[in-house]
């Protein structure tokens, strides 16, 4: 593991953005329902493929937010993702796709490839 990889998983504060990352957008500590974590991430669990939104996602309502359909039966690993810096950069993106966009940039992942 590189040191500046190992640093961050050692940092306890997850919002705090790894040292290679220079300072970005506001940083968030809440969820905002912004759907990223359910769009960009693949999501084994649900046969869900990288850069794709979860089929239970619902449509973006007027303030951008989107919510699980199926959010009290969601599976073991949505029910343990907690927010981090990450959600702070992609969570006020205007539109889901542009926050799927930036989320895999963020890790340097290509939707076609993964």
């Amino acid at each position: 593991m590189a040191s500046s990889a190992l640093c961050f998983f050692l940092m306890s504060d997850l919002f705090e953005p790894p040292p290679d990352f220079p300072a970005r957008s506001a940083l968030r500590r809440d969820c905002t329902a912004c759907g990223a974590c359910c769009s960009a991430p693949d999501i084994h669990a649900l046969g869900k493929p990288l850069g794709v939104p979860c089929r239970f996602l619902g449509a973006e309502n007027t303030q951008g937010a989107c919510l699980c359909g199926i959010y009290l039966e969601r599976p073991a690993v949505c029910r343990s993702y907690a927010p981090d810096w990450v959600c702070g950069e992609v969570a006020p993106l205007p539109t889901l796709e542009a926050r799927i966009r930036r989320f895999l940039e963020i890790y340097g992942l290509d939707p076609v490839t993964g």
